[in-house]
């Protein structure tokens, strides 16, 4: 054994250019690899593990109080496993700062205890409300040391309704069942509005009509109007699934891409370093060593770089991807579940070293079947005859000797030759993909740009800076004097408690030109608001709550309930948190900063020296350039672009590495053909255009099958951002793209071929022979 590693050391540190590119491919593919399956894992598991850990709510129903009595309730058990209930409900609006839920209306329900048999409540922090006056707010779990700081900092009592309640704990319901809890008797204080049901239901749960089905049973022989809502908890896992389900169908092409590079470049250059090699082999076969053990000298050899690759690797990929599922979970209250899991690293760690081995076996049982007296005689060149027609065919046309040279290379090493062609295929593939991923993504983004106005104006607030002394009319009057403005919209967005639901929905309250300035041009289906009961919700919305339009929204609007109907999808919202839309309604009590203006300007209009005159006319107003890109196309893209630059390397570092072999292959005819008058440069032509041909050839088969993927992976993952793509999002390509593309092929396989070619212009007549 200590002949083998003795042997196996030696090995790698003479081919250093071949165990690093064994090394940054294992690298970059556990990376991605394990980016890929973690997201994919949390995606899945977080929401399954908390919901099943507090016996989730299959769904929370709310029941008009004056229609239907508790009795007839808890009756009700048609297809109902287990049931928590009846609790009063009511919606409050604070009228201080309580941190995370400032500003908006608050579902609080009285509930006795946080356990029972649906929904057992996870009190992470204080103790439940026993008395009058006393609140558990629903947050997420966060570190103790959180709470001296951030959001939750300084929170003790909750001012409603000219009452005040003290905050004795936080506490989280995966149900999303309420924002509040209080005793029984301090909700009946409060005189409920609602009377809330939660419910496990036997037999199929597993989508929306199911549900339906479920809750129809319960409320069958009630009156027609005593159910006010009904929220499955279908809504909550699909939102907690969907942030990292945009990112998982692109992760997971470049993870599948990268790991196809890592094999087809791993069983190529452990092919090279076997036929290399045919000397070495004979010489260990010679002192003693058997086959077996040459077998396990070039698998050890791999198996160097590739576990370093793949332990770097899994640090670097673990690095990444925590803060992006941090990120997506903050809020849903699944921080620990959401980590990376013990087996997403250990698959990982074990499973991409496999692979090389895999790879690397087949090639490495080639030295198994050599002799010693084959491998010592073989020499390092190719065998005789092999591709000598097609060198002949070249030799008989105009093109110049060291080009038509250079085209027949390839041709003596056939396998070889296959293994970097598929190389360089993926590494078209990858670019194609990247850039089409890129230019989609940016089109997306300024979907929102089409109708989210050049400038977005808001009031100051007085604590802030002296406020505007104009009333919202008089402030669109001004907008709307101003030199250079063509058309002015005026919204003012409003948190509602939806009946049923402890999340409120974003009602944006719009007027002026906001349907002229592009959003009812947006439209997908349905309508404009005609009326003042009509709703119109951005595609994401509508996924996010498992609405449909048509469907009837009931909401606490001005202390009483108000329903509105939906008549139309449209693409998004207005700049800021997804909201719907609705016709405008006078809030005479309202913030005046709770008003928002968008300003479409006159084409060529200098959008910097409005958006100073907008201050200058009035001090107290906020503008700003509204035509500027987003995060998420910024993180996308950025993305994209580096892993597409790390596959195209790794491409290029194996064509670097098959040049490599093949020059020392051919060191003996190189010193043949300079001694018969070749030149240094001439040496570099030959040896570029073996690799510019296959580039070439990469690049004609690579582009369709970028394309492909293009246009599968990105409605994927707005299907996980449950949006809806406008078609010109796909329609990317042009003509001058295309052909930029083709050449990508070339760019890669000659980055790789020049080092090398450069090295075999270098070499002398004199060193080259003097063994021959």
């Amino acid at each position: 054994m200590s002949a083998v590693w003795t042997a196996s050391r030696a090995a790698v540190r003479r081919r250093r250019v071949q165990t690093f590119v064994i090394f940054l491919v294992v690298l970059v593919c556990t990376a991605t690899a394990l980016i890929s399956v973690a997201l994919l894992d949390a995606a899945r598991s977080p929401f399954q593990r908390a919901f099943d850990g507090q016996n989730g709510a299959h769904s929370v129903v709310t029941y008009d109080p004056a229609k239907v009595t508790d009795e007839r309730l808890t009756a009700a058990t048609t297809g109902v496993e287990a049931s928590a209930g009846p609790f009063g409900q009511v919606i409050v609006e604070p009228q201080n700062d309580v941190g995370p839920v400032f500003s908006q209306p608050l579902t609080v329900v009285g509930r006795a205890d946080p356990g029972g048999a649906v929904d057992r409540v996870d009190l992470w922090h204080g103790r439940w409300p026993s008395a009058a006056g006393e609140i558990v707010l629903n947050e997420p779990p966060q570190p103790d040391e959180d709470l001296s700081m951030g959001p939750l900092a300084g929170v003790t009592e909750l001012v409603t309704n000219g009452k005040t309640l003290r905050i004795v704990g936080f506490a989280f319901t995966v149900s999303g069942s309420a924002d509040g809890w209080v005793t029984p008797a301090q909700v009946a204080a409060l005189h409920p509005t609602g009377t809330q049901m939660l419910y496990r239901f036997t037999g199929d749960v597993s989508t929306h009509d199911a549900l339906a089905a479920r809750v129809s049973g319960v409320t069958t022989g009630l009156p027609g109007d005593a159910l006010l809502a009904a929220q499955p908890y279908l809504v909550t896992k699909e939102e907690a699934a969907a942030g990292p389900g945009v990112y998982l169908p692109f992760l997971g092409t470049f993870g599948i891409l990268g790991l196809l590079v890592a094999v087809i470049i791993v069983g190529n250059v452990v092919s090279g370093a076997v036929v290399s090699g045919f000397r070495h082999i004979g010489v260990l076969k010679a002192l003693g060593f058997t086959p077996r053990q040459v077998v396990a000298v070039y698998l050890t050899m791999v198996s160097v770089p590739a576990v370093a690759g793949a332990i770097l690797g899994t640090g670097l990929g673990w690095a990444a991807v925590r803060p992006m599922l941090t990120e997506t979970f903050r809020g849903l209250g699944f921080g620990q579940d959401a980590a990376v899991q013990p087996w997403v690293i250990t698959v990982v760690l074990l499973g991409v070293p496999s692979l090389v081995l895999i790879a690397a076996l087949l090639p490495a049982l080639r030295a198994h079947r050599l002799s010693a007296a084959q491998a010592i005689s073989a020499g390092s060149a190719p065998r005789r005859g092999r591709g000598l027609r097609v060198q002949r065919a070249l030799s008989g046309s105009r093109l110049p000797r060291a080009v038509s040279l250079g085209l027949g290379l390839p041709f003596a090493r056939p396998a070889r030759t296959a293994l970097t062609m598929a190389s360089l295929l993926l590494g078209v593939v990858t670019v194609t993909f990247a850039l089409g991923l890129s230019d989609s993504v940016i089109r997306i983004s300024e979907v929102g740009e089409i109708a989210a106005g050049d400038i977005g104006v808001r009031p100051m607030r007085g604590d802030e800076q002296p406020a505007s002394q104009r009333s919202d009319t008089e402030i669109e009057q001004m907008l709307r004097a101003l030199p250079g403005t063509s058309q002015v919209g005026v919204g003012v967005a409003r948190d509602l408690s939806v009946a049923g639901q402890s999340e409120p929905l974003m009602i944006n309250f719009v007027r002026g030109d906001t349907a002229a300035m592009g959003y009812e041009q947006q439209l997908y289906e349905g309508h404009w608001m005609t009326a003042p009961d009509q709703l119109v919700l951005p595609t994401q919305l509508l996924n996010e709550r498992g609405l449909e339009i048509g469907e009837k929204v009931t909401v606490s609007l001005q202390g009483a309930w108000t329903t509105f109907t939906i008549v139309g999808e449209t693409v998004r919202g207005l700049p800021g948190p997804e909201g719907a839309f609705a016709t405008w309604r006078d809030f005479p009590d309202l913030d005046p900063a709770a008003f928002f203006y968008q300003v479409q300007t006159v084409e060529g209009t200098d959008l910097g020296a409005f958006t100073q005159s907008i201050r200058a006319a009035d001090p107290g107003l906020d503008a700003w350039d509204n035509t500027g890109g987003d995060s998420f196309s910024t993180v996308v893209t950025g993305f994209a672009a580096v892993l597409a630059l790390l596959l195209a390397t790794v491409a290029a570092l194996g064509v670097l590495n098959t040049v490599a072999l093949n020059v020392t292959e051919r060191r003996r005819d190189l010193g043949m053909l300079k001694s018969i008058g070749m030149t240094p440069r001439q040496v570099v032509s030959m040896v570029v255009t073996s690799m510019a041909a296959l580039g070439v050839i990469a690049g004609l088969l690579g582009i369709p099958l970028g394309l492909a993927a293009h246009r599968l992976v990105v409605p994927l993952s707005a299907d996980a951002a449950k949006i809806r793509l406008p078609e010109y999002v796909m329609q990317v390509w042009d003509p001058a793209t295309l052909a930029l593309l083709a050449f990508s092929g070339v760019v890669i396989a000659v980055a790789g071929a020049l080092i090398p070619a450069r090295a075999a212009a270098r070499l002398t007549i004199a060193r080259v022979l003097h063994n021959e």
